[in-house]
């Protein structure tokens, strides 16, 4: 983990503030926990973050925050904690250009097609896959098709309930609307909800990728991992990408995010497209 550079500034709001050393400390459990680098550019978007953490229990500084995380490694703060500095941006049909390719793809291998998406945040990223897997190779038989997880709690009941506003859709074609939303009547009129269908296609669960065992039913046909790479140090990024290939089938697809690229040569994934990676070989 990179040092968190010094900055002469001490945030504060009314009598909460943020050292340093403090700052230092919060970096460390975060990269050790969720393998996530922070560094002091950051520090404004932690202070915000953790300082309701700190009133919600209230504490009187990030001090007293920080020393129950560091002593208690079971607390069941950690996953407010993990909750509040994971970003979560996303949304549907985002960079586009991935699912024409990955529909070609399962048209190529046909039924039994899965897909694991590594970071379904709310929800927005694995609609987009079952959906695109839904119009080019019907409705998923024998179970969801798309394995999603998130290391965020927060976000993955949100992704469950499957409720969304209406003009978070505006990427999807009318009839996509209609064919796998209901929309809300009176005063949800902005207001969507993924049908029972589309949900029936995705199993959501809680993952760190950070840890040893992941409990997924790999091997799969394609991983999303989209701008999750970019928050992990590149010894962090080359052991999740060894993992990833033993996770794929052969041919099988990796979707990173458009700033992600990576050139392990020992690794047996080739660029096959934009942020598209392919499996070479098989390992195991």
């Amino acid at each position: 983990m990179s040092e968190i550079n010094s900055i002469p500034a001490r945030l504060s709001l009314n009598t909460l503030s943020l050292s340093d050393s403090e700052l230092q400390r919060v970096g460390k459990l975060i990269y050790k926990r969720a393998g996530i680098v922070v560094n002091a550019q950051k520090r404004e978007m932690i202070f915000n973050r953790l300082s309701r953490r700190v009133r919600t229990l209230a504490f009187t500084s990030f001090s007293e925050y920080i020393g129950l995380l560091e002593s208690h490694s079971e607390h069941p703060e950690w996953q407010n904690f993990i909750n509040a500095l994971t970003t979560n941006l996303t949304s549907f049909f985002r960079e586009s250009y991935h699912f024409p390719i990955l529909a070609e793809h399962a048209r190529t291998r046909g039924n039994g097609y899965r897909v694991w998406c590594t970071a379904a945040s709310t929800g927005e990223e694995p609609c987009s896959i079952a959906i695109t897997l839904d119009e080019k190779l019907g409705a998923a038989i024998g179970g969801p098709r798309v394995w999603a997880s998130d290391i965020d709690t927060d976000v993955l009941t949100k992704a469950e309930a499957g409720v969304y506003r209406l003009s978070d859709l505006d990427s999807l074609t009318l009839a996509q609307k209609r064919h796998y939303f209901l929309r809300g009547a009176g005063d949800n009129s902005e207001w969507v909800k993924a049908k029972r269908e589309l949900l029936s296609a995705i199993h959501y669960q809680q993952l760190n990728l950070l840890d040893e065992t992941w409990s997924v039913p790999g091997p799969f046909d394609a991983i999303f991992c989209r701008n999750v790479m970019i928050y992990f140090d590149a010894t962090t990024q080359q052991r999740l990408l060894q993992r990833f290939s033993r996770l794929l089938k052969p041919g099988g697809l990796l979707f990173v995010g458009h700033s992600e690229h990576f050139t392990h040569s020992h690794i047996p994934l080739r660029l096959r497209g934009q942020s598209v990676y392919e499996l070479t070989e098989t390992i195991r």
